[in-house]
């Protein structure tokens, strides 16, 4: 599991999880965003511009 903290999220991803691969965006202990990684589309919840940047940032530093 990759716990990683941004701009007042958590972003976390586990290995071995199911396909597509994913992350799952929090903010103050509540499900956000559930974001497809490869298909950059929301498989939960509606995505901001603000997450949207932090999302390819991190994606960017290959931490996602």
């Amino acid at each position: 599991m990759a716990k990683l903290r941004r701009g007042g999220y958590v972003f976390l991803t586990w290995k071995g999880d199911h396909a597509p691969r994913h992350v799952h965006v929090y903010r103050d202990g509540k499900l956000v965003l559930k974001w497809n990684l490869d298909d950059n589309e929301p498989m939960a919840g509606s995505p901001t511009a603000r997450v949207l940047r932090l999302i390819g940032e991190l994606k960017q530093e290959g931490l996602l």
